[in-house]
Protein backbone atom coordinates (compact mmCIF):
# COMPACT_ATOMS: atom_id res chain seq x y z
CA UNK A 1 0.00 0.00 0.00
CA UNK A 2 1.35 3.33 -1.12
CA UNK A 3 1.39 6.21 1.79
CA UNK A 4 1.79 9.32 0.97
CA UNK A 5 5.08 11.40 2.26
CA UNK A 6 4.77 14.08 4.22
CA UNK A 7 5.34 17.68 2.51
CA UNK A 8 9.01 18.94 2.35
CA UNK A 9 10.85 22.05 2.14
CA UNK A 10 10.11 23.66 -1.35
CA UNK A 11 12.90 23.53 -3.66
CA UNK A 12 14.72 26.80 -3.30
CA UNK A 13 16.56 28.96 -5.93
CA UNK A 14 20.53 29.44 -5.43
CA UNK A 15 20.54 32.52 -4.45
CA UNK A 16 22.83 34.07 -1.81
CA UNK A 17 22.82 37.37 -0.67
CA UNK A 18 26.39 38.49 -0.03
CA UNK A 19 25.85 39.37 3.87
CA UNK A 20 24.75 35.61 4.57
CA UNK A 21 27.96 34.57 3.63
CA UNK A 22 29.02 34.26 7.25
CA UNK A 23 26.14 31.99 7.99
CA UNK A 24 28.26 29.09 5.68
CA UNK A 25 31.33 29.59 8.26
CA UNK A 26 28.91 28.52 10.76
CA UNK A 27 27.13 26.03 8.79
CA UNK A 28 30.82 24.40 7.56
CA UNK A 29 31.85 24.30 11.30
CA UNK A 30 28.59 22.12 12.33
CA UNK A 31 29.32 20.22 8.67
CA UNK A 32 32.64 18.91 10.43
CA UNK A 33 31.60 18.37 13.88
CA UNK A 34 28.31 16.59 12.87
CA UNK A 35 30.48 14.61 10.39
CA UNK A 36 32.87 13.55 13.12
CA UNK A 37 29.86 12.32 15.75
CA UNK A 38 27.45 11.25 13.39
CA UNK A 39 29.19 7.68 13.22
CA UNK A 40 28.42 7.61 16.92
CA UNK A 41 25.09 8.07 17.15
CA UNK A 42 22.33 5.40 18.23
CA UNK A 43 22.67 2.02 20.01
CA UNK A 44 24.12 0.91 16.76
CA UNK A 45 27.34 3.75 16.39
CA UNK A 46 30.35 3.10 15.74
CA UNK A 47 33.75 4.14 17.98
CA UNK A 48 36.68 6.28 17.94
CA UNK A 49 39.89 5.88 18.60
CA UNK A 50 41.24 9.01 20.65
CA UNK A 51 44.95 9.80 20.85
CA UNK A 52 45.26 12.26 23.92
CA UNK A 53 47.85 14.83 24.90
CA UNK A 54 49.73 12.22 26.37
CA UNK A 55 50.13 9.77 23.68
CA UNK A 56 47.29 7.09 25.71
CA UNK A 57 45.18 5.65 23.38
CA UNK A 58 41.22 5.62 24.13
CA UNK A 59 38.52 3.76 22.64
CA UNK A 60 35.32 5.22 23.36
CA UNK A 61 32.05 6.46 21.21
CA UNK A 62 30.61 8.50 23.78
CA UNK A 63 29.98 12.22 21.98
CA UNK A 64 30.53 14.33 24.92
CA UNK A 65 34.32 12.36 25.62
CA UNK A 66 34.84 12.88 21.78
CA UNK A 67 33.80 16.59 22.15
CA UNK A 68 36.22 17.17 24.59
CA UNK A 69 39.22 15.39 23.00
CA UNK A 70 39.09 17.93 19.84
CA UNK A 71 40.90 20.91 19.72
CA UNK A 72 38.50 23.45 18.56
CA UNK A 73 39.44 26.93 16.25
CA UNK A 74 36.04 28.03 14.98
CA UNK A 75 34.01 29.70 17.22
CA UNK A 76 30.93 28.71 15.93
CA UNK A 77 32.07 25.13 16.59
CA UNK A 78 33.00 25.89 20.23
CA UNK A 79 29.68 27.30 20.70
CA UNK A 80 27.84 24.26 19.71
CA UNK A 81 30.22 22.56 21.83
CA UNK A 82 29.34 24.29 24.89
CA UNK A 83 25.51 23.47 24.10
CA UNK A 84 26.53 19.53 23.38
CA UNK A 85 28.39 19.71 27.20
CA UNK A 86 25.67 21.22 28.45
CA UNK A 87 23.55 19.15 27.39
CA UNK A 88 25.80 16.07 28.61
CA UNK A 89 26.01 17.52 31.68
CA UNK A 90 22.82 18.07 32.54
CA UNK A 91 21.15 15.16 31.50
CA UNK A 92 24.08 12.27 31.37
CA UNK A 93 23.44 12.46 27.44
CA UNK A 94 21.92 13.65 24.57
CA UNK A 95 25.28 15.80 23.20
CA UNK A 96 25.70 14.04 19.57
CA UNK A 97 21.72 14.86 19.24
CA UNK A 98 22.44 18.79 20.07
CA UNK A 99 25.00 18.61 17.39
CA UNK A 100 23.15 16.81 14.77
CA UNK A 101 20.27 19.05 15.41
CA UNK A 102 21.58 22.03 15.09
CA UNK A 103 23.41 21.49 11.65
CA UNK A 104 20.53 20.11 10.22
CA UNK A 105 18.65 22.97 11.64
CA UNK A 106 21.94 25.34 10.11
CA UNK A 107 21.51 23.47 6.66
CA UNK A 108 17.75 24.29 6.56
CA UNK A 109 17.96 27.63 7.48
CA UNK A 110 20.93 28.38 5.16
CA UNK A 111 18.39 27.10 1.84
CA UNK A 112 15.70 29.62 3.51
CA UNK A 113 18.63 31.95 3.35
CA UNK A 114 19.27 31.54 -0.22
CA UNK A 115 15.16 32.06 -0.85
CA UNK A 116 15.50 35.74 0.24
CA UNK A 117 14.32 35.41 3.66
CA UNK A 118 15.62 37.86 5.80
CA UNK A 119 17.93 36.85 8.77
CA UNK A 120 15.47 38.67 11.15
CA UNK A 121 12.18 37.00 10.11
CA UNK A 122 14.19 33.77 10.44
CA UNK A 123 14.84 34.13 13.78
CA UNK A 124 11.76 34.87 15.02
CA UNK A 125 10.21 31.60 12.87
CA UNK A 126 12.40 29.33 14.24
CA UNK A 127 11.82 30.76 17.85
CA UNK A 128 8.31 30.33 16.93
CA UNK A 129 8.90 26.50 15.72
CA UNK A 130 10.55 25.86 18.75
CA UNK A 131 8.06 27.00 21.09
CA UNK A 132 5.61 24.53 19.30
CA UNK A 133 7.64 21.74 18.85
CA UNK A 134 8.25 21.81 23.02
CA UNK A 135 4.58 22.28 22.99
CA UNK A 136 4.14 19.05 21.12
CA UNK A 137 6.32 17.09 23.27
CA UNK A 138 4.53 16.07 26.18
CA UNK A 139 2.12 14.87 23.67
CA UNK A 140 3.87 12.09 22.94
CA UNK A 141 4.59 10.53 26.49
CA UNK A 142 2.59 7.75 26.43
CA UNK A 143 4.30 6.03 29.30
CA UNK A 144 5.11 7.19 33.14
CA UNK A 145 6.87 5.39 35.83
CA UNK A 146 4.93 4.47 38.54
CA UNK A 147 6.06 5.58 42.07
CA UNK A 148 6.21 2.12 43.25
CA UNK A 149 7.23 0.33 39.95
CA UNK A 150 10.58 -1.39 39.02
CA UNK A 151 12.67 1.25 36.95
CA UNK A 152 14.72 -1.82 35.67
CA UNK A 153 12.70 -1.39 31.97
CA UNK A 154 12.96 2.10 31.85
CA UNK A 155 16.26 2.22 32.43
CA UNK A 156 17.53 -0.46 30.14
CA UNK A 157 17.08 1.15 26.93
CA UNK A 158 18.93 4.43 27.95
CA UNK A 159 22.17 2.46 29.29
CA UNK A 160 22.15 0.61 26.38
CA UNK A 161 23.54 2.76 24.14
CA UNK A 162 26.57 3.02 25.92
CA UNK A 163 27.36 -0.65 26.25
CA UNK A 164 28.77 -2.87 23.96
CA UNK A 165 26.92 -5.50 24.73
CA UNK A 166 23.36 -5.71 26.00
CA UNK A 167 22.81 -4.65 30.17
CA UNK A 168 20.09 -6.66 31.38
CA UNK A 169 22.18 -7.68 34.10
CA UNK A 170 23.77 -4.23 34.66
CA UNK A 171 20.65 -2.31 34.34
CA UNK A 172 19.51 -4.48 37.01
CA UNK A 173 21.89 -3.49 39.29
CA UNK A 174 21.61 -0.21 39.01
CA UNK A 175 17.98 -0.02 38.68
CA UNK A 176 18.24 -2.05 42.38
CA UNK A 177 20.76 0.29 43.81
CA UNK A 178 19.03 3.57 42.62
CA UNK A 179 15.30 2.47 44.37
CA UNK A 180 17.43 1.06 47.61
CA UNK A 181 18.75 4.49 47.91
CA UNK A 182 15.41 6.73 47.45
CA UNK A 183 14.35 8.78 49.82
CA UNK A 184 11.41 8.93 52.25
CA UNK A 185 9.28 11.30 49.91
CA UNK A 186 10.18 9.86 47.03
CA UNK A 187 13.45 11.71 45.56
CA UNK A 188 16.66 10.49 44.90
CA UNK A 189 19.84 12.08 44.38
CA UNK A 190 22.48 10.90 42.25
CA UNK A 191 25.37 10.89 44.48
CA UNK A 192 24.00 8.36 46.81
CA UNK A 193 25.09 6.01 44.36
CA UNK A 194 28.49 5.32 43.49
CA UNK A 195 30.31 3.34 40.33
CA UNK A 196 33.67 1.45 41.08
CA UNK A 197 35.23 0.00 38.09
CA UNK A 198 37.63 -3.41 38.92
CA UNK A 199 39.35 -4.93 35.51
CA UNK A 200 39.36 -8.43 35.93
CA UNK A 201 36.35 -11.48 35.40
CA UNK A 202 32.94 -10.66 33.56
CA UNK A 203 29.97 -8.29 33.30
CA UNK A 204 27.97 -10.91 35.56
CA UNK A 205 30.76 -10.82 38.22
CA UNK A 206 29.62 -7.08 38.77
CA UNK A 207 27.64 -6.65 42.01
CA UNK A 208 26.50 -3.58 45.22
CA UNK A 209 28.72 -3.08 47.81
CA UNK A 210 27.57 -0.83 51.24
CA UNK A 211 28.78 2.68 50.97
CA UNK A 212 31.03 4.10 48.83
CA UNK A 213 33.97 1.36 47.42
CA UNK A 214 37.57 1.75 45.38
CA UNK A 215 39.87 0.39 43.69
CA UNK A 216 42.65 0.12 46.39
CA UNK A 217 44.50 -2.04 48.86
CA UNK A 218 44.86 -1.44 52.89
CA UNK A 219 49.35 -2.10 52.79
CA UNK A 220 50.22 -2.44 56.35
CA UNK A 221 48.59 -4.94 59.16
CA UNK A 222 46.25 -2.98 60.41
CA UNK A 223 43.32 -4.05 57.50
CA UNK A 224 40.01 -2.31 58.75
CA UNK A 225 38.53 0.06 61.06
CA UNK A 226 35.22 -0.34 62.48
CA UNK A 227 34.35 2.05 64.39
CA UNK A 228 34.91 6.03 64.01
CA UNK A 229 36.42 6.26 61.58
CA UNK A 230 39.02 9.57 60.67
CA UNK A 231 40.76 9.73 57.54
CA UNK A 232 43.49 11.82 56.44
CA UNK A 233 44.35 11.92 52.39
CA UNK A 234 47.52 12.28 51.27
CA UNK A 235 48.36 13.76 48.00
CA UNK A 236 52.23 12.64 48.15
CA UNK A 237 54.63 9.54 49.35
CA UNK A 238 53.92 7.78 52.34
CA UNK A 239 57.74 8.16 53.49
CA UNK A 240 60.77 10.94 53.60
CA UNK A 241 59.74 13.62 51.73
CA UNK A 242 61.92 14.02 48.36
CA UNK A 243 64.42 10.94 48.85
CA UNK A 244 65.84 11.61 45.72
CA UNK A 245 66.49 15.38 45.96
CA UNK A 246 70.04 16.29 44.94
CA UNK A 247 71.00 17.39 49.14
CA UNK A 248 74.86 16.79 50.15
CA UNK A 249 74.71 16.50 53.98
CA UNK A 250 78.35 17.33 55.33
CA UNK A 251 79.56 13.92 57.49
CA UNK A 252 83.26 13.86 58.36
CA UNK A 253 82.41 10.89 60.66
CA UNK A 254 80.85 7.67 61.35
CA UNK A 255 79.34 8.73 64.28
CA UNK A 256 77.81 11.28 62.09
CA UNK A 257 76.69 9.53 59.70
CA UNK A 258 74.74 6.91 62.21
CA UNK A 259 73.05 10.35 63.98
CA UNK A 260 72.29 11.50 60.60
CA UNK A 261 70.38 7.83 60.13
CA UNK A 262 68.55 8.27 63.31
CA UNK A 263 67.65 11.85 62.97
CA UNK A 264 65.90 11.19 59.70
CA UNK A 265 64.25 8.10 61.47
CA UNK A 266 62.90 9.91 64.43
CA UNK A 267 61.60 12.96 62.07
CA UNK A 268 59.30 10.10 60.32
CA UNK A 269 58.44 8.65 63.56
CA UNK A 270 57.29 11.63 64.76
CA UNK A 271 55.10 12.42 61.61
CA UNK A 272 53.84 9.33 61.90
CA UNK A 273 52.75 9.92 65.70
CA UNK A 274 51.24 13.36 64.87
CA UNK A 275 49.01 11.92 62.14
CA UNK A 276 48.34 8.81 63.78
CA UNK A 277 47.14 11.11 66.82
CA UNK A 278 44.50 12.93 64.50
CA UNK A 279 43.19 10.35 62.08
CA UNK A 280 43.65 6.28 62.34
CA UNK A 281 43.02 5.95 58.29
CA UNK A 282 45.34 7.06 55.68
CA UNK A 283 44.58 7.28 51.96
CA UNK A 284 47.87 7.57 50.00
CA UNK A 285 48.00 8.38 46.21
CA UNK A 286 51.60 7.77 45.92
CA UNK A 287 54.22 5.47 46.98
CA UNK A 288 54.72 3.73 50.48
CA UNK A 289 58.09 3.31 52.28
CA UNK A 290 57.99 -0.01 53.80
CA UNK A 291 59.99 1.63 57.17
CA UNK A 292 57.14 4.17 57.26
CA UNK A 293 54.73 1.37 56.82
CA UNK A 294 56.36 -0.42 59.92
CA UNK A 295 56.10 3.23 61.92
CA UNK A 296 52.04 3.10 61.06
CA UNK A 297 51.80 -0.30 61.75
CA UNK A 298 52.88 0.32 65.06
CA UNK A 299 50.13 3.37 65.99
CA UNK A 300 47.65 1.17 64.60
CA UNK A 301 47.40 3.23 61.61
CA UNK A 302 45.55 1.58 58.74
CA UNK A 303 47.35 2.92 55.19
CA UNK A 304 45.26 2.45 51.71
CA UNK A 305 46.99 3.47 48.27
CA UNK A 306 44.78 4.13 45.70
CA UNK A 307 46.35 4.52 41.73
CA UNK A 308 44.15 6.92 40.91
CA UNK A 309 44.21 10.72 41.59
CA UNK A 310 40.43 11.13 40.71
CA UNK A 311 39.14 8.82 43.13
CA UNK A 312 41.78 11.31 45.34
CA UNK A 313 39.85 13.70 44.28
CA UNK A 314 36.06 12.51 44.83
CA UNK A 315 36.72 11.07 48.15
CA UNK A 316 38.05 14.43 49.27
CA UNK A 317 34.58 15.82 48.36
CA UNK A 318 32.93 13.10 49.59
CA UNK A 319 34.41 13.37 53.26
CA UNK A 320 34.57 16.84 52.64
CA UNK A 321 38.33 16.85 53.87
CA UNK A 322 41.26 18.54 52.02
CA UNK A 323 44.07 16.64 50.17
CA UNK A 324 47.17 17.60 52.04
CA UNK A 325 50.63 17.71 50.11
CA UNK A 326 52.86 16.16 52.65
CA UNK A 327 53.19 13.98 55.13
CA UNK A 328 51.57 15.73 58.24
CA UNK A 329 48.55 15.46 60.08
CA UNK A 330 45.19 17.01 58.12
CA UNK A 331 43.17 20.42 59.86
CA UNK A 332 40.27 18.30 59.78
CA UNK A 333 39.81 14.81 58.64
CA UNK A 334 36.84 13.15 57.02
CA UNK A 335 34.71 11.23 59.48
CA UNK A 336 32.74 7.67 58.54
CA UNK A 337 31.63 4.69 60.16
CA UNK A 338 33.92 1.99 59.19
CA UNK A 339 36.80 1.51 56.04
CA UNK A 340 37.95 -2.20 55.18
CA UNK A 341 39.30 -4.21 52.57
CA UNK A 342 36.75 -6.29 50.25
CA UNK A 343 38.15 -8.74 47.88
CA UNK A 344 36.08 -9.55 44.51
CA UNK A 345 37.66 -12.65 43.32
CA UNK A 346 41.38 -11.57 42.29
CA UNK A 347 40.86 -7.63 42.50
CA UNK A 348 40.87 -5.81 45.57
CA UNK A 349 38.62 -2.71 46.49
CA UNK A 350 38.70 -0.52 49.87
CA UNK A 351 34.95 -0.14 51.31
CA UNK A 352 33.75 3.29 53.60
CA UNK A 353 30.52 3.00 55.12
CA UNK A 354 28.49 5.63 56.95
CA UNK A 355 25.02 6.69 57.25
CA UNK A 356 25.09 10.72 56.92
CA UNK A 357 23.28 12.03 54.24
CA UNK A 358 24.65 12.90 50.83
CA UNK A 359 26.75 10.26 50.89
CA UNK A 360 27.38 7.08 48.80
CA UNK A 361 25.01 4.18 50.04
CA UNK A 362 25.74 1.79 47.58
CA UNK A 363 28.52 1.61 45.24
CA UNK A 364 27.98 -0.54 42.28
CA UNK A 365 31.35 -2.35 41.09
CA UNK A 366 31.74 -3.37 37.34
CA UNK A 367 34.16 -6.11 36.62
CA UNK A 368 34.85 -6.48 32.65
CA UNK A 369 37.93 -8.22 30.68
CA UNK A 370 39.47 -5.01 29.10
CA UNK A 371 39.49 -0.93 29.99
CA UNK A 372 37.15 -0.30 27.44
CA UNK A 373 34.21 -2.50 28.43
CA UNK A 374 34.96 -0.91 31.95
CA UNK A 375 34.80 2.29 30.49
CA UNK A 376 31.59 1.32 28.59
CA UNK A 377 29.62 0.02 31.49
CA UNK A 378 31.02 2.87 33.94
CA UNK A 379 29.55 5.57 31.01
CA UNK A 380 26.15 3.13 30.90
CA UNK A 381 25.65 2.83 34.88
CA UNK A 382 25.93 6.44 34.78
CA UNK A 383 23.43 7.09 31.96
CA UNK A 384 21.15 5.03 33.97
CA UNK A 385 21.59 6.88 37.38
CA UNK A 386 21.02 10.40 35.61
CA UNK A 387 17.70 9.17 34.31
CA UNK A 388 16.48 7.49 37.05
CA UNK A 389 16.78 10.79 38.66
CA UNK A 390 15.18 12.53 36.01
CA UNK A 391 12.62 10.40 36.35
CA UNK A 392 12.27 11.31 39.67
CA UNK A 393 11.70 14.67 38.64
CA UNK A 394 9.04 13.80 35.84
CA UNK A 395 8.16 10.25 35.41
CA UNK A 396 7.10 10.86 31.70
CA UNK A 397 8.40 8.42 28.98
CA UNK A 398 8.56 9.59 25.17
CA UNK A 399 8.95 6.78 22.30
CA UNK A 400 13.16 6.20 21.65
CA UNK A 401 14.46 4.81 18.33
CA UNK A 402 13.83 8.36 16.57
CA UNK A 403 9.87 7.56 16.85
CA UNK A 404 9.49 10.80 18.35
CA UNK A 405 11.67 13.08 16.00
CA UNK A 406 9.68 10.86 13.50
CA UNK A 407 6.29 12.25 15.03
CA UNK A 408 6.90 16.21 15.40
CA UNK A 409 8.48 16.42 12.33
CA UNK A 410 4.84 14.52 10.77
CA UNK A 411 2.66 17.43 12.97
CA UNK A 412 5.10 20.55 12.33
CA UNK A 413 4.99 19.42 8.28
CA UNK A 414 1.38 19.32 8.62
CA UNK A 415 0.86 22.73 10.19
CA UNK A 416 3.29 24.26 8.34
CA UNK A 417 1.36 23.58 5.25
CA UNK A 418 -1.39 25.46 6.19
CA UNK A 419 0.21 28.45 7.38
CA UNK A 420 1.58 31.37 5.43
CA UNK A 421 4.26 33.78 5.44
CA UNK A 422 8.07 32.62 6.51
CA UNK A 423 6.21 30.48 9.19
CA UNK A 424 5.26 27.70 6.72
CA UNK A 425 8.78 27.12 5.28
CA UNK A 426 10.80 27.15 8.71
CA UNK A 427 7.97 24.65 9.95
CA UNK A 428 8.85 22.38 6.74
CA UNK A 429 12.54 23.04 7.37
CA UNK A 430 12.25 22.09 11.16
CA UNK A 431 10.42 18.82 10.01
CA UNK A 432 12.83 18.17 7.64
CA UNK A 433 16.10 18.27 10.17
CA UNK A 434 14.17 16.45 12.78
CA UNK A 435 13.60 13.42 10.04
CA UNK A 436 17.95 13.77 9.30
CA UNK A 437 17.73 11.89 13.13
CA UNK A 438 16.10 8.29 12.18
CA UNK A 439 17.60 8.44 9.19
CA UNK A 440 21.26 8.26 11.08
CA UNK A 441 19.71 5.95 13.26
CA UNK A 442 18.81 4.05 10.08
CA UNK A 443 22.27 4.48 8.61
CA UNK A 444 24.40 3.16 11.42
CA UNK A 445 22.41 0.43 11.74
CA UNK A 446 23.14 -0.45 8.24
CA UNK A 447 19.95 -0.57 6.64
CA UNK A 448 18.33 0.53 3.57
CA UNK A 449 17.75 4.11 4.42
CA UNK A 450 15.08 5.21 2.15
CA UNK A 451 13.28 1.60 2.45
CA UNK A 452 13.21 2.06 6.43
CA UNK A 453 12.30 6.18 6.32
CA UNK A 454 9.56 5.09 3.75
CA UNK A 455 8.00 2.26 6.08
CA UNK A 456 8.56 4.71 9.41
CA UNK A 457 6.68 7.64 7.23
CA UNK A 458 3.63 5.26 6.22
CA UNK A 459 3.08 3.96 9.40
CA UNK A 460 3.46 7.14 11.17
CA UNK A 461 1.29 8.36 8.86
CA UNK A 462 -1.03 6.00 9.25
CA UNK A 463 -1.45 7.80 12.97
CA UNK A 464 0.95 5.21 14.70
CA UNK A 465 3.92 7.19 16.09
CA UNK A 466 5.47 4.39 18.16
CA UNK A 467 7.52 3.21 14.85
CA UNK A 468 11.22 3.83 15.22
CA UNK A 469 14.20 2.49 13.72
CA UNK A 470 15.53 -1.26 15.07
CA UNK A 471 18.57 -3.10 14.71
CA UNK A 472 16.74 -5.23 11.77
CA UNK A 473 14.17 -2.60 10.12
CA UNK A 474 11.42 -0.49 12.17
CA UNK A 475 10.14 -1.56 15.42
CA UNK A 476 7.24 -1.05 17.45
CA UNK A 477 8.85 1.07 20.57
CA UNK A 478 6.32 0.02 23.03
CA UNK A 479 6.69 -3.86 22.60
CA UNK A 480 11.16 -3.44 22.41
CA UNK A 481 10.72 -1.08 25.59
CA UNK A 482 12.89 1.70 23.55
CA UNK A 483 12.00 4.93 25.93
CA UNK A 484 13.39 8.01 26.20
CA UNK A 485 13.17 10.51 29.25
CA UNK A 486 10.98 13.67 28.65
CA UNK A 487 13.12 15.89 31.01
CA UNK A 488 16.40 15.37 28.48
CA UNK A 489 14.47 15.38 25.37
CA UNK A 490 13.21 18.73 26.25
CA UNK A 491 16.24 19.78 27.49
CA UNK A 492 17.86 19.18 24.45
CA UNK A 493 15.76 20.74 22.06
CA UNK A 494 15.80 24.15 24.15
CA UNK A 495 19.96 23.78 23.80
CA UNK A 496 19.82 23.58 20.10
CA UNK A 497 16.86 26.04 19.94
CA UNK A 498 19.42 28.54 21.64
CA UNK A 499 22.37 27.65 20.03
CA UNK A 500 20.50 27.67 16.46
CA UNK A 501 19.10 31.23 17.38
CA UNK A 502 22.83 32.59 18.36
CA UNK A 503 24.52 31.60 15.29
CA UNK A 504 22.10 33.04 12.80
CA UNK A 505 22.86 36.19 14.43
CA UNK A 506 26.40 35.95 13.96
CA UNK A 507 27.29 38.21 11.00
CA UNK A 508 31.25 37.87 11.23
CA UNK A 509 33.85 36.51 13.21
CA UNK A 510 36.37 39.01 14.48
CA UNK A 511 39.71 37.80 15.83
CA UNK A 512 41.11 40.10 18.76
CA UNK A 513 44.25 42.16 18.31
CA UNK A 514 47.12 40.40 19.87
CA UNK A 515 49.33 42.18 22.29
CA UNK A 516 52.79 43.24 21.51
CA UNK A 517 55.30 40.65 22.73
CA UNK A 518 57.97 41.67 25.40
CA UNK A 519 61.31 41.68 24.34
CA UNK A 520 63.44 38.93 24.18
CA UNK A 521 65.34 40.19 27.37
CA UNK A 522 61.99 40.16 29.36
CA UNK A 523 60.53 37.29 28.36
CA UNK A 524 62.89 34.97 27.57
CA UNK A 525 60.71 31.85 28.02
CA UNK A 526 57.79 32.04 26.12
CA UNK A 527 54.61 30.34 27.60
CA UNK A 528 53.93 26.83 26.25
CA UNK A 529 50.03 25.57 25.77
CA UNK A 530 48.53 23.51 27.81
CA UNK A 531 47.44 20.01 25.92
CA UNK A 532 43.86 19.17 25.91
CA UNK A 533 42.21 17.31 28.47
CA UNK A 534 40.41 14.15 27.32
Amino acid sequence: MDHKAPPTAPELPERLPAEEKHLLSSLAAAHTLARILRPCYGPQGRQKLLVTAKGDTVLTGHAAAILRALELEHPAARLLREAAQGQAEQSGDGAAFVVLLAQALLAQAERLLRAGLPRAQLREAYAAVAAETLALLPSLAVRALGPLEDPVWALRSVMNTHALWRTDHLAGLVAHACWATRELDGGFRPERVGVCALPGAQQEDSCLLPGLALPGKPCGQVTMVLSGARVALLACDFGPAHPLAPATPRLSSPDDLIRFRKGSESLIEKQVAQLAAAANVVVVSGDIDEKTLTHADKYGLMVIQVASRREMVYLSEVLRTPLTPYLAPPLEPGKCQRVYGQELGEALAVVFEWESPGTPALTLVLRGATAHGLRGAEQAAYSGIDAYFQLCQDPRLLPGAGATEMALAKMLSEKGTKLEGPNGPTFLAFAQALQSLPETLAENAGLTVPDVMAEMNGAHQAGNFLIGVGVEGIINVAQEEVWDTLIAKAQGLRAVADVVQQLLMVDDVVLAKKSPAYPQELNPEPKKRSAPLL
